[in-house]
Formats: C-alpha cells, sequence, structure tokens
C-alpha cells in the first residue's frame, strides 16, 4: 500500500475556531489538487495554544470538528489525520485527534496522553486514555501528538502490535527543533516504521514554532521535510517495504522484553 501523504503545515490564529476552519479548507483543496491520499493537519490546529478560553471556545464533543472533517473528506476522496482539537467533554477538556477515512466514516480518536507542564497543559487539559492504534485502507497505523514522542515505550506498543505508519500532530517551538528532528529519526528507527509529524507554522503571543513537518522512513531516511514557513508537504510512502526492512536487521524477534523494567 502506497499513501501519498500531506501533511498541512499551518499558521493557526489564535483563538479563532471559525477563521481556522476556512484556513483549514483552502489548504485541503491545495492537498486535492497534490492528489494526496492521506492529509495531516497539526495540534489544536482550531484554537492554538489559547489555554485559558478553552472552557469558552472548545469543541463539544468535537461534533462541529467531525462534522467538518467528514464532509472534506468526502468532498475531496481522503483520508484525514484530523490533527488535534481542544474537545469539551463531561470529563473537562481533552486534546483529541480525530482520523476520517475517505467515506466520511470516524474510524479512530485519541487524546493526548502526555501533557507539558512547560506550557501548562496539565492546568486546563486533562489527560486521555485511549489507544493508539487505529486502520486505515486496511494497514495499521498509530496517532500521537507532541510531547508523546518523548516516552519511546508510549510510542513501540502499537508497533508491537503492528503499526507501520506512526502519524505525530504538533505544536513544537523553534528552540527545541533539533529535538524534534532527532527524536523523530529515532522513533523511526527504532520502530523500523514510518513516522509522518505535521507540526505547525507561525507564533503565537508566547511562542514561535517550529514548521519542520517531516516524512521519515523505516531506515530514519528524511523522505520530504519543511521550513518554517506555511506549506503544504507532500510525500510518498511505501508500506509494502515494512517487512522486508525488519527482515534485515530482525529487532522485534531479538527482543528481550523480560528482562526490561518497563
Amino acid at each position: 500500500m502506497k499513501w501519498k501523504v500531506g501533511c498541512i503545515q499551518m499558521d493557526i490564529a489564535f483563538g479563532d475556531p471559525e477563521g481556522n476552519f476556512t484556513r483549514a479548507e483552502r489548504w485541503f483543496e491545495k492537498a486535492a489538487k497534490e492528489q494526496c491520499t492521506v492529509v495531516v493537519l497539526p495540534e489544536l490546529w482550531t484554537t492554538g495554544y489559547d489555554l485559558t478560553r478553552l472552557n469558552e471556545i472548545a469543541h463539544q464533543e468535537g461534533r462541529d470538528v467531525i462534522a467538518f472533517l467528514q464532509e472534506q473528506a468526502k468532498k475531496h476522496q481522503f483520508h484525514i489525520v484530523g490533527g488535534s482539537v481542544a474537545n469539551k467533554t463531561k470529563d473537562g477538556v481533552k486534546n483529541t485527534m480525530y482520523i476520517i477515512d475517505s467515506e466520511g466514516k470516524l474510524v479512530h480518536e485519541y487524546s493526548k496522553l502526555h501533557l507539558f507542564q512547560l506550557m501548562d497543559e496539565h492546568l486546563y487539559l486533562q489527560a486521555g486514555n485511549d489507544e493508539t492504534n487505529f486502520t486505515l485502507d486496511g494497514e495499521e497505523a498509530a496517532s500521537f501528538i507532541c510531547y508523546d514522542i518523548r516516552f519511546p515505550e508510549w510510542l513501540r506498543k502499537p508497533v508491537l502490535n503492528g503499526a507501520k505508519a506512526l502519524f505525530v500532530v504538533a505544536e513544537w517551538p523553534i528552540q527545541r527543533l533539533d529535538h524534534w528532528q532527532t527524536l523523530l529519526k529515532a522513533r523511526a528507527i527504532e520502530n523500523q516504521c514510518y513516522v509522518i509529524a505535521c507540526n505547525r507554522a507561525g507564533e503565537d503571543k508566547n511562542n514561535v514554532f517550529a514548521g519542520h513537518s517531516l516524512i521519515i522512513d523505516p531506515w530514519g531516511t528524511i523522505i520530504s521535510e519543511g521550513g518554517i514557513d506555511e506549506e503544504l508537504l507532500v510525500g510518498e510512502v511505501d508500506l509494502d517495504e515494512i517487512e522486508e526492512i525488519r527482515s534485515r536487521i530482525p529487532i522485534f524477534d531479538d527482543r528481550q522484553p523480560k528482562k526490561y523494567f518497563c
């Protein structure tokens, strides 16, 4: 299975969901012209890090976001890894990703497990407890949000359950760009899978964001990398290569999990 992936490395209007829906719609049009089969949005793409107003601007059970993504997926006939949004639930606001297939079906949702205290996420968001695995086009993949990539054991779990591609969405700041690039390459190499990572561009009143979305193959080779500005990053992944690559260095056969502490 081959996917032509488009990462929408968009700037995000701070605290303006309506404006960001319009902006995303324009980027979806561009992805359709590039004939992308999977399109990825960044983290918190409807609100940005307007955390203090989340109770006011978060999406009630994500309903309007899901409806919008379903409409766009059916219109353009591509799958959407819907970044993440502030999702208002009965348990509080969560940072939630929705995956929609090309027929408009909601196939998966994942709420961020690891909250980033340095940006006060723990004060305004509730951690999720969802599984990360999902199936798209009959292929196993997994979903992660930003800070999650610093926890390699969390990303290893879905790979052991069959994932061939790890989708990461983020609002990663420019001062830690080298961490972003290094961590993502490491996650691809150690799990012998594709990593498809969509970061935002632009800035808000407190942060400048790194851009540099990445599509990385199972050897850690960069297929495509964005710059710092808004763009649609496009790259092709071939999931049929995974089995052959894993046969060359059979790390999963050589694991000794009984000896590990975690």
